[in-house]
C-alpha cells in the first residue's frame, strides 16, 4: 500500500466522518424531542439524561473521529 493511497483512504474516512457527525448533530437538534421520546420508552431514561448522554456521544464520537480520521490524513500529508 502505498502513501498515496492511505492518505486517500484516510480523507475519505474524514469526509465520511464530518457528514455523519453533521447529519447526527442536525438529527439530534431537529428530531430531538421524538429521539427522546423514543429512547425513554425503550430505555426508561429521563430526559435531563438521555441529554447528557446525547451531548457526551458527540464529543467522543467527535474525538474518535480526529483521533483516528483526521489526524493520519494530517500526518499523511506532511510526509
Amino acid at each position: 500500500m502505498t502513501v498515496e493511497t492511505l492518505t486517500t483512504f484516510f480523507g475519505w474516512m474524514a469526509v465520511i466522518n464530518i457528514a455523519y457527525l453533521a447529519f447526527a448533530t442536525v438529527a439530534m437538534l431537529g428530531l430531538q424531542s421524538w429521539m427522546i421520546g423514543i429512547h425513554q420508552r425503550m430505555f426508561g431514561i429521563d430526559e435531563k439524561d438521555l441529554k447528557l448522554a446525547y451531548f457526551s456521544w458527540a464529543g467522543n464520537y467527535k474525538i474518535m473521529a480526529v483521533v483516528f480520521a483526521f489526524a493520519p490524513y494530517i500526518a499523511l500529508k506532511l510526509m
